[in-house]
């Protein structure tokens, strides 16, 4: 039993249950949204291609950069004279790992260094005045050797402490302005650039058949050209060459390739853009500019010697990235099912409008000053028929319901030996009444039915005499109420009566007493429930006085959730355990149903 309860259990469908509001207000407001959304969902599918299956690009590159410069350098070789050499590709470039290549543009020379022993160039860190001021064998890293621990002079009266290195020692001076190789500005690079797109097995490049090779790059009459003059990369980035060339600097070139491969709307060409990547402000920052240091190393009289070279110039890194899409069925449905829930965004913004215009405070504050919201307090209506409120079954949860009042009082408080007549509590509204089921009610046997033609009278509640004064607690209202007999600590629970003002008993109506104390009619729904009930006259009227309860607090509450924690008042509570007393023991009063 236990194994077909589970399977039973498998083989469900649970769906929403819909509240459809007739208003043109708010069936305005979900098509316009609807339309809102279509039209950006139809949009993001062709224009971002949504119904493709992208695949990221694999490349390879390969450059190669071609170009003339004469410089003109100073030499000291016993007197200064002015050099001019020509430069050529194998003379301004170097190897570099990855995709990138580097073009110098400026360098400072010192030629003829041997090993031996000098004096360090003068620094703040480098001058002293004696040999204490030095320390043998110290390695400092921005020193250029290992000290001796002697201070030498190193020119005039400038003493440095002594190192053991490369002779002489490189001096620390200024790049030289403008840029030696300021030529560089002309000369060109050809970029060579393989991707692969596996997921779709499609390969290309972007050198084209039929090429132009004296072609050169520019931004609208040759957007295809691989050819890249290095002066127009700075201008179309925005930049000057020359300003660049003295320092060195990052330059990123950048090759997107975003390919349509579908066969009927084909397109796989790169799109070429630059952008610097180095700090600009060289000024400000700390080490600006691009440079390394190498060195030629040569024999000069059987003893090893080089030429130091500091090498300022432009590393060019080329950046490549894209996706290509084809057409996949997969794609198109899971966009289309990640879609729909946008369209939930109309209901959204109406269950947000209805929620905030049928609040209590736009019923005081809103509706009575502003004319034109007043429509808005249809909100109401619709937020009574679209939501249902619960409210937490605590303990302390009470509801009470008076004959003069046309709502229910809420009660979520310890009384604390205050009696419950007096507590003001929540007005909650009243559950609207259900005729079908007044309808049902059998009619009581002992009730004549009216003569043909004699007009029937609704009875009011009639006026008994006032009890004693003794008779009746002081917060009774109705004169019938009697003091409880529960224990001192929980009697308050069971003061209450029927009305809140002086007046008639509800007990005293007609309708009290063909619905809640009508033998017969309490009968008919005891068997209604249990058809084959025997009981003896003690048990039955157990039944019937429990029944009676059920019956009025249904009656007075509505619903069935309220009538749960609903609380009889005293003078109804004794009339019906007057009709269906209990032969021995004490009545135990109201109990929490959870």
């Amino acid at each position: 039993m236990p194994g077909c309860s589970c399977w039973n259990d498998v083989f469900q469908y649970e769906t929403n249950k819909v509240t459809r509001i007739q208003s043109m207000n708010y069936g305005t407001i979900k098509w316009f949204l609807h339309m809102i959304v279509f039209s950006y969902v139809s949009f993001a599918l062709v224009s971002d291609k949504m119904y493709q299956r992208k695949e990221p690009v694999i490349s390879s590159v390969h450059t190669k950069v071609k170009g003339v410069a004469e410089v003109t350098e100073e030499v000291v070789d016993g007197m200064k004279k002015s050099v001019r050499r020509v430069f050529d590709t194998a003379d301004y470039t170097l190897p570099l790992q990855g995709n990138s290549f580097f073009v110098m543009t400026n360098y400072l020379k010192t030629e003829g260094q041997e090993q031996g022993l000098c004096p360090e160039y003068p620094t703040r860190r480098t001058l002293c005045s004696s040999d204490r001021g030095c320390k043998k064998g110290w390695m400092d890293p921005q020193s250029k050797g290992i000290q001796t621990g002697r201070c030498v002079v190193y020119s005039g009266t400038k003493k440095t402490c002594e190192v053991s290195a490369w002779c002489p020692i490189e001096a620390m001076e200024e790049a030289p302005r403008p840029a030696l190789l300021s030529g560089a500005e002309n000369f060109t690079v050809l970029i060579k650039n393989n991707v692969d797109f596996p997921g779709h097995n499609y390969t290309t490049r972007n050198i084209l058949p039929g090429l132009n090779t004296s072609c050169t790059f520019h931004r609208t009459r040759s957007p295809r050209c691989p050819i890249f003059r290095l002066g127009d990369i700075f201008r179309d980035a925005g930049d000057n060459f020359s300003d660049v060339a003295i320092k060195g600097g990052i330059m990123g070139i950048e090759i997107n390739w975003d390919c349509n491969l579908d066969r009927w709307s084909h397109h796989c060409r790169p799109k070429y853009s630059f952008r610097r990547l180095d700090d600009k402000t060289a000024n400000e920052s700390l080490y600006p500019g691009y440079n390394f240091r190498y060195a030629r190393y040569y024999r000069e009289n059987n003893v090893e010697k080089r030429t130091l070279i500091k090498v300022f110039g432009i590393r060019f890194d080329i950046l490549v990235f894209g996706t290509g899409g084809k057409f996949d069925i997969i794609s198109l449905i899971v966009y289309i099912g990640s879609t729909l829930s946008y369209f939930g965004l109309a209901t959204v913004f109406i269950d947000f409008l209805i929620n905030t215009y049928s609040s209590a405070i736009c019923r005081s504050h809103v509706y009575p000053w502003c004319r034109c919201c007043e429509p808005c307090a249809a909100n109401e209506y619709y937020y009574r028929k679209k939501c249902e409120a619960v409210v937490e079954p605590k303990r302390t949860l009470k509801y009470v319901s008076f004959v003069d009042e046309p709502h229910i009082r809420m009660v979520d408080q310890q009384l604390l030996g205050k009696s419950l007549q007096d507590v003001k509590g929540q007005k909650v509204p009243r559950a609207p009444v259900d005729f079908t089921r007044l309808s049902k009610l059998p009619v009581s046997p002992l009730d004549p039915a009216p003569a043909p033609g004699q007009p029937e009278e609704m009875q009011l509640l009639r006026r008994t005499g006032t009890p004693r004064s003794g008779d009746s607690p002081d917060w009774c209202q109705c004169g019938n109420c009697l003091p409880s007999q529960l224990p001192k600590d929980s009697k308050c629970l069971e003061e209450l009566c029927c009305r809140r003002k002086p007046g008639p008993c509800i007990t005293t109506s007609e309708l009290f007493g063909d619905l809640v104390l009508s033998r017969p009619a309490l009968r008919q729904l005891l068997l209604y429930q249990e058809p084959l009930m025997a009981l003896d006259e003690e048990a039955t009227n157990n039944r019937l006085r429990h029944c009676a309860y059920r019956w009025y607090t249904t009656w007075r509450f509505g619903s069935q959730d309220v009538a749960d924690f609903g609380i009889l008042p005293s003078c109804c509570r004794w009339r019906i355990r007057s009709e269906f007393p209990k032969s021995q023991g004490q009545y135990g009063g109201f109990k929490c149903p959870y």
